[in-house]
């Protein structure tokens, strides 16, 4: 926009590139940012390009790590080294370890397959997975990914590449949500919740 000076609007531009930044969000947060002081504005800049530059994928797991080796997880000599929950993002371990209920380990997708996004197999972290199973001592692998169309061909393509390896491969239940009423419940997850149903 012309009454914006060019570096702050390229500073929008950056900012509206965001996933869920729309274009009033991205002005706010860079008249946010040239509100701070330079040293404010400069640590902002260097933890960007920090992260950047120390974040890696884990070598076992794929998830996101800090410094050389396995991630915490995948060295945790508390965890049962027997079960793989498969997802398909970083931040899905994050709500996966926010219940406190799984103790196994992971493996991170980073990504799931859609042939209209142009993501197939071979763009996936499938092939270490592949790789872990057939190593042996892993006795379930979970699939963990969204109960979406992409999702769920995922979790199909990957049951059966881990068919000949003889683990027992789950699906994470879904179903009703708690607190919520049937009668707002559309019929894919009534199917799920009936299926998922347990002896009580």
């Amino acid at each position: 926009m012309e009454y914006f000076p060019p570096a702050l609007e390229n500073l929008v531009e950056h900012f509206a590139r965001l996933p869920g930044i729309g274009r009033k969000s991205a002005q706010r947060l860079a008249f946010y940012v040239l509100s701070l002081s330079k040293e404010e504005a400069g640590a902002f800049a260097k933890a960007i390009v920090d992260a950047k530059s120390a974040i890696h994928c884990c070598p076992v797991c794929q998830n996101l790590t800090e410094g050389d080796g396995p991630c915490a997880i995948c060295r945790s000599a508390k965890r049962d080294t027997g079960v793989i929950c498969v997802v398909a993002d970083p931040k899905d371990v994050i709500a996966m370890e926010r219940s406190r209920e799984y103790n196994g380990l992971y493996h991170v997708l980073h990504g799931v397959i859609s042939p209209m996004n142009h993501v197939g197999p071979d763009d996936l972290h499938i092939k270490s997975l592949v790789e872990r199973v057939a190593a042996g001592g892993i006795q379930e692998v979970i699939m963990a990914t969204n109960p979406d169309t992409e999702g769920e061909a995922t979790a199909m393509y990957l049951s059966r590449l881990l068919k000949p390896f003889q683990v027992k491969v789950t699906r994470l239940a879904y179903g009703i949500p708690v607190g919520s009423h049937l009668e707002y419940a559309d019929d894919a997850t009534l199917m799920r919740a009936l299926e998922g149903r347990q002896a009580m």
